[in-house]
């Protein structure tokens, strides 16, 4: 049986083109593919592509579809990939294309939700849109030294061997579980285990996580949440509270059939006659 996570202190605090230099010290071009259904959005990274010297755009496209038959015409190396489009989604351009002529890939999108499948298909880099440029630098910065080590094949084969983990449903018959979450921290994607959560508040279309170290805003609703966490572990115990079972350390009947729900760490919380049950069943 899992454990409630104790609250503590924080601390303080195609592949024939090479990319090491050539001769005379140049560095020869990375071929890059960009595949958004926004054209100013395609535009945009188009412009910032063309301040880069070692950087030429292999062609574009605005669909899956189309962004299939690009990549198997142009075999580029690195690939910027929008996730939602008319037609399917960049995880399906991935699945169709495979292994062997997937180049490496940075997912850009306005959904953060996206994020941590991104992360799960090991995706070189995640931007979300609106795209800043410090981010779309060092995302390219980060791109362009994997590809100068050498394993811009690796990357490729590990988004391939993790597609069946992509698609695969959840064992047994029931949905896909969320396990982790992706928040946002700094401009960049923190990953939180579901089994650091103590507890979850809602704020509008936001839930907020509470862990031992603090707290993160994600974008869902607590509906959606309940429905995707694992109901043997985290319970809803108020309209705008979900509770993770291990965490509960008492509780303690209050006035009109409500009671307070006292965590291990001392936090109080309340459990509405209507939820009564998933929690003391």
């Amino acid at each position: 049986m899992r454990r409630c996570p104790r609250r503590r202190r924080a601390r303080a605090g195609a592949p024939a083109v090479a990319h090491d230099a050539g001769p005379g010290g140049r560095r020869r071009v990375i071929r890059v593919a960009i595949v958004d259904d926004e054209p100013l959005a395609r535009e945009g990274l188009r412009l910032w592509l063309a301040d880069e010297d070692d950087v030429a755009v292999a062609g574009e496209a605005g669909s899956p579809a189309e962004a299939v038959k690009l990549i198997l015409r142009e075999r580029p190396d690195l690939l910027f990939l929008d996730v939602q489009m008319p037609g399917g989604d960049g995880f399906d351009v991935i699945e169709a294309i495979g292994g062997e002529h997937l180049p490496e890939v940075i997912f850009v999108t306005a959904h953060e939700r996206h994020a941590l499948r991104a992360f799960d298909v090991s995706a070189l880099d995640f931007l979300l849109k609106p795209v800043r440029e410090d981010r779309f630098r060092a995302a390219l910065a980060k791109a362009r030294r994997e590809l100068k080590r050498g394993e811009a094949r690796e990357g490729p084969a590990r988004l391939s061997a993790l597609l069946d983990h992509l698609r695969a449903p959840s064992p047994g018959d029931g949905p896909r579980r969320i396990e982790r979450f992706a928040v946002r921290s700094r401009g960049r994607f923190v990953i939180v285990p579901a089994a650091q959560v103590r507890w979850i508040g809602a704020a509008g279309n936001y839930a907020e996580l509470h862990t031992a170290l603090g707290s993160h805003l994600v974008r869902a609703t607590l509906a959606e949440l309940e429905a995707g966490l694992d109901p043997q572990h985290f319970a809803r115990i108020h309209r705008g509270t979900m509770v993770r079972v291990d965490c509960v350390r008492e509780v303690i009947p209050a006035t009109h059939g409500d009671y307070d729900v006292v965590l291990e760490g001392g936090e109080t919380l309340k459990l509405s006659r209507r939820y009564r049950g998933r929690l003391l069943a």
